[in-house]
This record gives structure tokens, C-alpha cells and sequence, in this order.
């Protein structure tokens, strides 16, 4: 057998393992048309579009170049990942197509318990790598008055479901913890702005968990990151720094910050 036909056979198999080629064509954002090539063999993907299908079916790209009864077993055997995660990550990405519409860089503002009356300005990237869209940020604080230079990192994933983006987040450092943000688009159009909401736990503060008001500004695919860098730090609500957009979401009455008492 030829290796389009194993690669073909393979394909097959693995399609009848989810309930409808639609369904597999959309989450994993392969034109349908194209994918029914695929499925007929009367074309091969290409290493990029092989490596989504690849891990949209929780095995390696190499695994369609076997024999079909060794990847039939492959197929069969528990994903790890899935065992772990469950459900959970069959909602990543979601709607892969939707979610593309905002890659690119963000710059971020919310309120945190720990520079109260400030307006932390953060950066972030959602870039599409292998069928999942991953979420990159940086938070750089320069606080002179309290003598404090902080610079964190996070990693995390995203997901677009009914025009929602969720997204999970973990600190890379020593003692990482989670966040969790939920954006949406002002209007359905209008792709500069995603507000929302993010939760997390405060660093100061005896390290409470709290959930503030947030706002995303989209910056492009390519901005200068110098640039988006240097706006990063805590801005007073009234900073000329801050769009006015941005001031005048995080300026509404129930924009303060709900946290959770020690002694709850």
C-alpha cells in the first residue's frame, strides 16, 4: 500500500472516531472542501495543516504513516492529555476561525489589590500555534514610591465559545499561580477593544483572590514591542496615558474590585 493510501485509510479511521467531518473541519479550521480531499486521497496535507490534524486527533503526525491496524490501536489507546484534562480541553480552542479574527498584541489595564488606586497596565500576544491558540503576557511594575521593580511572566490558553474569548493563565516563576479572564468584543464589529473581567490572587494583600473589571486594546500583529513594553507600570485612573476608552470602562461605578476576605 502506497503511503497516501495508508495516510488515507488512517484519516478515515480517525474521522469515524468524532461524529461528523463538519464538526472536525471546524474545530480544526481546515476548509471543508479541502478536508474531503483528504479524506477521498486525492490530496495530502501539508506539514503545517497534517501537524493540526495531528493534534486535533491526540496522536503525532508521524502516527498516519503506519500500518493501519498499528494505528488503529495507537488511536484507541487513552490520551493522556484527555484522561488529565477531560472536557476541559475539548473546549480548547473552540471556535479556532472566530478566535483568529484576534491574534496579534494587546495592551491590557485592570485594577489589582495590590497598587490600590492604580490601573495596572500589562501586555499580552495570542498566537496560534499547532491547532491551539496560546496566551503569552508580560507584567512590568515600576513602583518609585514604594521601591518596587516587579517583572512577571505568563503562559496560558485560550478559547473562543458564543462570542466569548476564555482565557487561563499561569505565572512562570517558582510559585506559579492561576488566572482566569473572560473578554468580549464591545461591539460585534468592533475588534479594537475586548472587555471583560479577570480573577486572580493578589501577590500583596496577603495574597487574596479577587476579580477586577478588565479591558484589552488590540495593537496589531507586528507593533513596536519597545514601545508596548514601555507603556507597561501602574497609571493613576486619570493617567493622559490611558485611551479614553479604557478610562471611561474602568471609571463605572461597579468597577471597583470584589475580593474575599481572610476570615471568609
Amino acid at each position: 500500500m502506497s503511503d497516501i493510501d495508508t495516510f488515507t485509510e488512517n484519516l478515515r479511521f480517525a474521522c469515524a472516531t468524532r461524529p461528523s467531518i463538519s464538526q472536525i473541519c471546524r474545530e480544526i479550521g481546515i476548509n471543508r472542501q479541502q478536508f474531503n480531499r483528504y479524506i477521498s486521497g486525492e490530496a495530502r496535507p501539508s506539514a503545517h495543516n497534517l501537524a493540526r490534524i495531528a493534534v486535533f486527533f491526540g496522536v503525532g503526525a508521524q502516527d498516519f504513516s503506519l500500518a493501519s491496524s498499528v494505528f488503529q490501536t495507537r488511536m484507541m489507546r487513552p490520551d493522556q492529555r484527555r484522561v488529565d484534562g477531560g472536557l476541559l480541553l475539548e473546549g480548547l480552542p473552540g471556535d479556532l476561525p472566530s478566535l483568529r479574527r484576534h491574534l496579534g498584541y494587546f495592551q491590557t489595564y485592570h485594577f489589582s489589590p495590590s497598587w490600590p488606586g492604580l490601573i495596572v497596565c500589562s501586555c499580552a500576544r495570542l498566537l496560534e500555534e499547532n491547532g491551539s491558540v496560546h496566551v503569552k503576557s508580560i507584567e512590568r511594575i515600576r513602583d518609585a514610591a514604594h521601591e518596587i521593580q516587579q517583572y512577571s511572566k505568563y503562559v496560558g490558553l485560550a478559547a473562543f465559545l458564543r462570542n466569548r474569548i476564555f482565557i487561563t493563565e499561569r505565572s512562570v516563576s517558582r510559585q506559579p499561580m492561576m488566572s482566569q479572564t473572560i473578554l468580549i468584543p464591545f461591539e460585534v464589529h468592533q475588534r479594537v477593544y475586548l472587555r471583560g473581567v479577570t480573577m486572580g490572587v493578589s501577590w500583596r494583600k496577603e495574597n487574596l483572590p479577587y476579580a477586577s473589571r478588565v479591558i484589552w486594546r488590540h495593537l496589531g500583529t507586528d507593533p513596536d514591542k519597545r514601545q508596548v513594553l514601555s507603556r507597561c507600570g501602574v497609571l493613576p485612573e486619570n493617567s493622559r496615558q490611558l485611551p479614553a476608552t479604557v478610562r471611561s470602562y474602568l471609571d463605572a461605578p461597579s468597577s471597583g474590585i470584589l475580593s474575599v476576605p481572610e476570615n471568609f
